[in-house]
């Protein structure tokens, strides 16, 4: 029997720790393992199945895709459907894909499993915030749940660089095999503990998500394939289509009734530059995990684990500096805060672009690059978080924080793709080769140093070009504390009908 949602949020546990926030915040923790061990085992995976480096880009960048594409859309599913029954699905779909992952026969398998993942993931993460607001009693009960939700995502990433390269040195299909049974759990965990709730029943933007997600994979396609010649068909025809298919999104989503994207919420143009901030911001986050890895364990020559453990003051660095950030936010205007953080990412890149062919030790050349660079996405990406909902009330909080996360993923998976294109294109110039790291000579071991080199230059132009858009951002403390106060008030008297509460 479906109990209303208004009934659902009055009689909500009073009681956060349970099993309720064990199964909702295992989902979070599943999804965030997810990506922090698959660009871990890259390196592996590329090597097993004979991927380069743009090639294995898409094993990242097919998961991002379709979550980030697909995830506004998925909250709508378990509005018009029911939140329980939702969530189920996408975490049984996500189990699913996960085993066709583990055990991929070849590059394509693989990456169809990995998009498949990324939809379900798109349909469970945003059904999972739902049910911690409709679960929970509001005010201290629901707020220190949605605390416990969010605290999954760093304890996620450090967690993952550890379990990640302990998985990967056994094999690198463990590292998404390790999701059955923990996917079982959560499914029958919310089988025999959450309740259903159901929001406003509204049209589903079907054509809006999938021209979208279309149009982005089509066009990151496209540069992903245009090292080999511009000109190319497979490279032409792909960019044509995609750009006719965003064309058609921005089309769609301005006719119909309830469009998945409100062209509403760029009428400031302050948090439109927050918001493309955002997106830079994911492109270097995404980028630097994904060929630090591969430098890690294609030059340097460490182990998943060592890898692993190499980034983990990255981590620290980010926690340390996103806490201070969060309370110098309400005190200087956070455009100045994120060009701080741009110009401590663009020192820490551009150094370690100037050692990549040096193969330098770990400690201190490595190490400290490592950890400024944590404290700079740290310093920036708090106060875009906080700028993209600041002076905006609580029923607006949900959609602006759910485009941010979309724009910080599609900024990963555009980014990954289009760096990897031009890593690609120098160590080709300088005489290297795409096969397998392990069978390199020096010399193609060095132009393979090289591009990566170019990737960290990528990552500091990228800090630049944030640093320039967020002079545009005139965001002020008061408009910081207001936002703040609105997304207490948010978690405290959400609205059981919108999803991305």
């Amino acid at each position: 029997m479906t109990s209303s949602p208004h009934v659902a949020a009055d009689i909500g546990q009073t009681r956060v720790w349970g099993p309720q926030i064990v199964i909702l915040g295992g989902m979070q923790l599943l999804v965030v393992l997810d990506g922090t061990v698959a660009a871990l085992a890259l390196p592996r995976i590329q090597n097993a199945l004979g991927l380069s480096d743009s090639g294995g880009a898409w094993i990242i960048t097919a998961y991002v895709l379709a979550f980030g594409g697909l995830m506004l859309l998925g909250g709508r599913l378990g509005d018009t459907f029911g939140r329980k029954r939702m969530f189920m699905a996408g975490v049984a779909a996500f189990t699913a894909s996960s085993l066709l992952c583990g055990l991929a026969w070849d590059p394509i398998s693989l990456i169809v499993g990995r998009a498949l993942q990324g939809a379900s993931a798109a349909v469970a993460a945003p059904t999972a915030m739902a049910l911690v607001a409709t679960t929970f009693a509001p005010g201290k009960p629901r707020n220190q749940a949605f605390a416990v939700y969010a605290a999954m995502t760093g304890i996620g990433s450090v967690i993952g660089l550890v379990a990640g390269g302990m998985l990967t040195e056994l094999s690198w299909r463990l590292v998404f095999l390790i999701n059955v049974p923990i996917g079982l759990f959560v499914v029958v965990g919310a089988l025999l503990f959450l309740r259903e709730s159901q929001g406003e029943r509204l049209t589903l933007d079907v054509r809006g998500a999938v021209l979208a997600t279309l149009g982005c994979t089509l066009v990151v396609l496209a540069v992903n394939e245009g090292p080999g010649g511009w000109l190319r068909p497979v490279v032409v025809i792909p960019l044509i289509v995609g750009l006719a298919s965003l064309a058609a999104f921005v089309h769609v989503e301005r006719k119909t009734d309830n469009p998945i994207l409100p062209f509403s919420l760029f009428a400031n143009s302050s948090r439109v530059a927050a918001l493309i901030a955002i997106l830079l911001a994911g492109a270097i986050i995404m980028c630097m995990a994904v060929f630090i890895s591969l430098y890690f364990q294609g030059i340097l020559k460490y182990s998943p684990i060592q890898s692993g453990l190499a980034v983990v003051p990255f981590a620290f660095g980010l926690g340390t500096a996103a806490a201070v950030a969060s309370k110098l936010a309400l005190k200087f205007q956070p455009r100045w805060l994120v060009l701080s953080g741009g110009v401590v990412v663009m020192a820490g890149c551009g150094y370690a672009a100037s050692i990549a062919r040096d193969a330098p030790a770990y400690f201190p050349h490595i190490y400290f690059p490592v950890v400024v660079i944590g404290a700079g996405v740290g310093l920036a990406v708090i106060p875009l978080t906080l700028s993209v909902v600041a002076g905006v009330g609580p029923n607006e909080i949900g959609p602006l924080t759910a485009l941010a996360q979309v724009a910080q993923n599609l900024g990963g998976a555009i980014a990954l793709v289009a760096v990897g294109a031009m890593v690609t294109s120098r160590t080709l110039a300088e005489g290297g080769t795409t096969g397998p790291v392990d069978e390199m000579n020096p010399a193609q071991l060095d132009a393979l140093a090289s591009g990566y080199g170019l990737a960290f230059v990528c990552c500091a132009l990228i800090a630049l070009a944030a640093g320039i858009v967020v002079l545009f951002m005139r965001f002020t403390p008061e408009d910081v504390a207001e936002g703040q106060a609105a997304q207490e008030a948010a978690h405290t008297q959400v609205d059981p009908d919108d999803h991305t509460a």
